[in-house]
């Protein structure tokens, strides 16, 4: 099933998406939240004629740095042994078409394409072979980076939690295998990164492991599983996708 959150005329609501965009694809909008089994309000529209937005609003997103070893073999990086966590604000959030916003006092600000997941019920300490219970299920994310601000700061904190710098969308795929998907991220049309899921230093069960063991996740966190090698610059004006096969591609316009 696809997920999404959209703006109609009368507001904002959860739907699902029935059928392939550009092929009649239709949305129907669900009542209340898209978590367990949604209940739905008779209502629908074609997917053309409403907005996506970010495909959820999460109470926090939770980052994964250095889980690609080529990506940290291109800052001359240390492999890190355990996950490395950081936390970008959910302020960050933006979704499909919305634009990024680079900042007037940084000098460089990156993309990072990454496979995210979203959680899906409140669950604290859960075991690598126990997460798919606890998994609503996968977007596409762009881990936005002032890359000279994290450089200077020594911590990530400033760099990565910019509003705008967690573009999320266009949708969630709940039946999704996020072990083997091709990732890759295009700037104005030419492919920038090009990678596979597979090469994750840390899957996805053990990421979740190692960040519930530190605090409580809630239904909607998001979580950044970590970009391979290719991440650059981005300037005013350009256009910036990210594509994770089996779920779709997230593009969002970059505004100095």
């Amino acid at each position: 099933m696809r997920l999404a959150r959209i703006a109609t005329a009368d507001g904002v609501a959860f739907a699902s998406i029935d059928g392939e965009p550009g092929d009649g694809a239709r949305v129907r909008e669900i009542a209340e939240h898209p978590f367990g089994t949604p209940q739905y309000t008779g209502r629908s529209w074609p997917l053309d004629d409403v907005r996506l937005l970010a495909p959820i609003l999460a109470s926090k997103v939770v980052c994964i740095g250095k889980n690609y070893a080529d990506h940290v073999k291109e800052f001359d990086g240390q492999i890190p042994e355990d996950p490395v966590i950081f936390i970008k604000p959910n302020t960050s959030i933006i979704g499909p078409q919305a634009p990024i916003k680079l900042p007037s006092n940084s000098s460089r600000v990156d993309f990072e394409g990454e496979l995210a997941v979203v959680i899906g019920q409140p669950c604290r300490a859960v075991k690598a072979d126990k997460v798919k219970d606890v998994i609503l299920g996968y977007t596409v994310a762009n881990d936005v980076t002032a890359r000279d601000q994290q450089r200077h700061d020594g911590q990530w904190t400033r760099g990565k939690g910019y509003d705008t710098f967690c573009p999320l969308g266009p949708w969630i795929e709940t039946d999704f295998d996020p072990a083997d998907r091709h990732l890759t991220t295009e700037l104005d049309g030419a492919v920038k990164q090009d990678s596979r899921t597979s090469l994750m230093l840390h899957s996805v069960g053990e990421i979740i492991e190692w960040i519930s063991a530190v605090m409580t996740l809630l239904p909607g966190d998001v979580i950044l599983t970590g970009t391979p090698a290719g991440v650059g610059p981005m300037a005013d004006g350009q256009l910036v996708s990210v594509t994770v096969e089996g779920i779709g591609t997230l593009t969002n316009p970059v505004q100095g």
